[in-house]
């Protein structure tokens, strides 16, 4: 149901921009007033969400950590996966960022026949990992390769990083291999939802509608550069009005243009209010920007508040006369039953005058 229900969303995007450009001719909707919709919705909405992780009280180390944590000197540290300083916290979120290490190191449990019975094995989920880090990894690649659209003149680092990404050929254009690798990914990472019955039983619209939705940005990409292709002159001609705030009316510049600016449009609206702001989220999470120093280091709860305390010393001078005959222990005696009245009126107003206190 949440698969037909994602795949309806998109096909209902992907139709009204066809009707709203193509039947009622709204370039300029289009165009120029559904990105700035979106950017600011982007912008907006990520500083929101960084602003309310940022205020979320966080009174104790809770980092998540696996290996040796620094303790005695012959006890070998794992200074990585359970960093004791900023310097290990930083290596640690830099490999998790860049890397995906804890990813990298995921197993599944499954069970398999040995012998005619059936056995728990763990199996380390490799293909994840790559596609993960292939998908990612290729779009920020795609995304800074579309500088090229917004400024002029293009960056050195994005002229070469084009001409190194678009070393293959087809169809007379040059081949941009992350947009290709970006497809594969994405696809994989949704067949995979789809045909292995564990996550497709835990997997929501949520998790399909972004995967659709990247899918159809990339799909558009590649017909609009190899197939169907859009003026190139008139995009950026369209992009640099929109980046220096003087857009101008696009007109017709290919239906397939408008569909893949929507659709990046749309996922840029979904984005702050989705699983994927992870991206900025994982720099947030306290149980990977901590050190681990809990045994170094004393950490008291900031909010904590005055509580009035009943010390033993004043509970034994409140009980003493019930403790000793019930066999008790003791720190201080009875006083001695010799003791004249005003004497034992004193201690037992001293009693009460520390009770009160």
């Amino acid at each position: 149901m949440g698969i037909l229900f994602s795949l309806l969303v998109v096909a209902a995007l992907i139709l009204g921009v066809y009707l709203g450009v193509e039947v009622m001719g709204g370039y300029f909707l289009f165009g120029v007033v559904i990105p700035y919709i979106a950017f600011a919705a982007f912008l907006l909405g990520v500083i929101y969400r960084i602003v309310i992780w940022a205020r979320s009280p966080v009174p104790f180390r809770i980092p998540t950590t696996c290996g040796q944590q620094k303790s005695l000197p012959w006890f070998e540290q794992n200074k990585i996966d359970n960093p004791s300083s900023k310097a290990g916290v930083i290596v640690r979120m830099l490999l998790e960022v860049l890397f995906f290490r804890s990813l990298f190191r995921n197993t599944k449990a499954q069970l398999v026949d040995e012998n005619g019975k059936k056995q728990l094995a763990y199996q380390w989920e490799k293909w994840l990992w790559l596609a993960a880090l292939a998908f990612h990894w290729s779009f920020l690649i795609v995304v800074i390769r579309h500088i090229r659209l917004f400024a002029e003149p293009v960056p050195v680092l994005v002229q070469l990083l084009a001409r190194v990404d678009g070393m293959f050929e087809f169809n007379l254009q040059a081949l941009y291999l992350t947009g290709v690798i970006l497809l594969v990914a994405v696809t994989f990472l949704f067949i995979r939802r789809v045909v292995i019955p564990q996550i497709k039983y835990i997997s929501l619209p949520a998790d399909y509608f972004p995967l659709l939705l990247i899918m159809g940005i990339a799909a558009t990409g590649i017909l609009m550069r190899h197939f169907i292709r859009a003026d190139v002159a008139s995009v950026k001609e369209l992009m640099l009005g929109i980046f220096t705030f003087s857009p101008v009316n696009p007109g017709d510049i290919g239906i397939m243009f408008y569909i893949h600016l929507f659709l990046v449009c749309v996922l840029l609206i979904y984005f702050p209010f989705s699983k994927l702001t992870h991206m900025a989220g994982i720099f947030m999470s306290p149980t990977r920007n901590m050190a681990n120093n809990n045994r170094a280091e004393r950490h008291i709860n900031p909010w904590n508040y005055d509580v009035k305390t009943h010390t033993y010393e004043e509970y034994e001078d409140e009980f003493r006369d019930r403790m000793v005959p019930a066999g008790l222990p003791v720190d201080k005696p009875l006083p001695p039953e010799n003791d004249t009245p005003a004497e034992k009126q004193e201690t037992v107003e001293e009693t009460a005058e520390k009770k009160d206190e």
